[in-house]
């Protein structure tokens, strides 16, 4: 199949202007605060098994495509991609509309959540907009673009999605 660049570019276009608005959306959700007579202190548990579900297809994926299992492949990057805006949304949803919860651990534990939590939420900001470019290489057929960016944005994906739901329960006390 031939490279479709010109579906590319308008995709690429999509991607950044998603990524954008994204981080608009992180930066806003503590100044801005929703008040709502919702409760959703339950989205915590529910995005953090997002989190766990896209970290397990992406590994299934990685299993698929080294298994030249190219269809099993594209369906687990679609339920990635899926589980991963689903996570987003309850993520945004929750933060917008629920009190921070501090972290109340002492001593090496709190030095290894906020190691992770750091971590985490600067590679979740790098990573967002590459996963969107490494998937539009695949989705406009430049195959060989895709597997040299899915080399370095795998791995950080990965991390991303397994440190979610340890912090979750590194914080789940103190909720």
């Amino acid at each position: 199949m031939e490279p479709n660049l010109k579906l590319a570019g308008r995709l690429n276009t999509i991607a950044w202007i998603i990524s954008g608005l994204v981080l608009l959306l992180i930066l806003l959700m503590r100044p801005l605060r929703v008040e709502t007579e919702m409760d959703f202190s339950f989205l915590p548990a529910v995005y953090s098994t997002l989190n766990a579900v896209t970290a397990l297809v992406l590994l299934f994926a990685l299993y698929s495509i080294k298994n030249k299992k190219v269809a099993a492949h594209r369906k687990a990057m679609y339920i990635a991609i899926l589980s991963s805006f689903l996570f987003l949304l309850g993520y945004v949803v929750y933060h917008f509309t629920t009190p921070e919860t501090k972290f109340g651990g002492e001593g090496a534990i709190r030095f290894i959540y906020f190691f992770l939590l750091t971590t985490h939420i600067l590679l979740a900001a790098v990573v967002f907009p590459f996963i969107l470019f490494t998937f539009i290489k695949a989705y406009t057929n430049q195959f060989e673009q895709h597997r040299k960016m899915a080399r370095w944005v795998f791995p950080v994906w990965l991390y991303v999605a397994v440190t979610g739901p340890v912090l979750y329960f590194m914080l789940r006390p103190y909720f």
